[in-house]
């Protein structure tokens, strides 16, 4: 007599609960989008999204909040990817904020911050009830305390202390006018589970997360891109080195590691001996402080 093993491999359990995730958050909220940078978690979560409803096509925008000094590589990639699957791009633009004078931009800083209000100006404006997120809960620690489901009040911000209940994966999606949840499909997932189903469901990425020739410099232990935007200081000397990115931001906080993995399967070999999330050792946006992704969380950032 054969036995048939029913189980679920670890990435067909994460896959069939991100589905899931975003078909409960599809039904439930009215106006829902995908937050997407082009970075590979964003691109899971999309490829995810069209999973979730193939045939058919993916039934909300995706949005993306562009400082205006991300890597022109990603850029590139994100409109390729949303024209070849046919999904409506709304971009909020950090340069339009700063243009109106809703946020300020102070010289030499980063625009990272300057997110935030121009994603809750966003929200508004298209009247988004419901936000997908790639946020994993390895990342950071504060993405630790997220809820799958994370409600936010009037103001868009986050409160941990009012996170809702969520047994057996049974969400509580009720918001007011004003209100609105964001949503974290990938929330169990690892850097690795990412890279492993990239390399199974062979999802495109932009070709910054391979290894290549850039000129960088090295600041406060990080290697950033020389450009304009990074404004390299005269005692920083800038160099050609062969590196990949980790993760996918702006160009003044995002920083590149040496490497020579030039395949999905050579940055799992990569990934796999790694003690350090991606965030923690390439985002300087992370290091201001020891809660500094907690209080921009708190102020409605992703």
């Amino acid at each position: 007599m054969t036995t048939v093993d029913y189980r679920l491999s670890q990435l067909d359990a994460l896959e069939a609960e991100g589905i899931h995730i975003i078909r409960e958050a599809a039904a439930e909220c009215e106006r829902p989008a995908l937050l997407f940078s082009g970075g590979k978690d964003s691109c899971v979560l999309l490829h995810l999204a069209v999973k979730a409803f193939w045939p058919a096509k993916v039934p909300f925008p995706v949005l993306h909040v562009d400082t205006g000094h991300n890597f022109p590589e990603v850029i590139e990639f994100r409109d390729m990817l949303v024209d070849k699957l046919g999904v409506r791009l709304e971009v909020a633009s950090v340069q339009d904020a700063v243009d109106d004078g809703r946020v300020v931009e102070r010289p030499g800083q980063s625009r990272n911050r300057l997110q935030t209000q121009v994603l809750l100006d966003a929200i508004v404006e298209h009247g988004f009830d419901a936000l997908f997120g790639g946020a994993r809960r390895d990342e950071e620690k504060a993405r630790a305390k997220e809820r799958v489901f994370s409600f936010r009040d009037e103001f868009g911000q986050w409160e941990p202390k009012a996170q809702r209940p969520e047994l057996w994966s049974l969400y509580n999606t009720r918001v007011q006018p004003g209100e609105h949840m964001r949503v974290f499909p990938l929330s169990n997932w690892t850097e690795l589970d990412i890279w492993d189903y990239v390399a199974r469901e062979h999802i495109e990425l932009p070709s910054i997360y391979f290894a290549h020739q850039r000129t960088v410099f090295e600041r406060d232990g990080m290697l950033l891109f020389d450009h304009e935007v990074t404004a390299r200081r005269p005692d920083e000397a800038a160099y050609q080195a062969t590196v990949r990115y980790r993760t996918v931001g702006d160009m003044s906080c995002t920083g590149a590691v040496e490497s020579t993995a030039g395949t999905v399967e050579d940055v799992i070999a990569e990934v796999a001996t790694s003690r350090i999330t991606e965030r923690g050792a390439t985002r300087a946006d992370d290091k201001f402080s020891e809660a500094a992704m907690e209080d921009r969380k708190r102020e409605g950032y992703f």
